[in-house]
C-alpha cells in the first residue's frame, strides 16, 4: 500500500502553527506545506518511472533471450523434426513472450 503525500498528522501541525503564528505567517507555511507535498509527489512519481523501466528492459531481455536462443532452436527442430519442431520452438517463444509481459 502506498504512503499518502501528506499524514494527517502533518497537516494538523500545519493548522496548529497557522493558529499560534498567526494570519501574516499564513502564506508562509502554506508554501512550505505545499513544497513538502509536491517533493513526495515528484518523489512517488521518481520511483514509479524507474519501476516502469526496469519491467520493460526485462521483458525486453526475456523476449531477446528467447529469440536469441529459438534461432539455433528453428535449425535443429527443422532438420530432426520437421514442421512440427518449428512450430513448436515458434509457439515456446510466443509463450515467453506473452508471459514476460504479465
Amino acid at each position: 500500500m502506498r504512503e499518502p503525500p501528506v499524514q494527517p498528522d502533518e497537516l494538523q501541525a500545519a493548522i496548529e502553527a497557522r493558529k499560534e503564528l498567526g494570519a501574516e505567517m499564513e502564506p508562509a507555511l502554506i508554501e512550505a506545506f505545499v513544497e513538502r507535498i509536491e517533493r513526495r509527489l515528484e518523489e512517488h512519481g521518481t520511483a514509479s518511472e524507474r519501476a516502469l523501466k526496469a519491467r520493460r528492459n526485462h521483458q525486453k531481455e526475456m523476449v531477446l533471450g528467447a529469440m536469441g536462443i529459438g534461432v539455433p532452436l528453428l535449425a535443429i527442430g527443422a532438420i530432426f523434426t520437421g514442421l512440427a519442431g518449428v512450430i513448436a520452438v515458434c509457439a515456446a517463444i510466443a509463450i515467453v513472450a506473452i508471459v514476460s509481459t504479465r
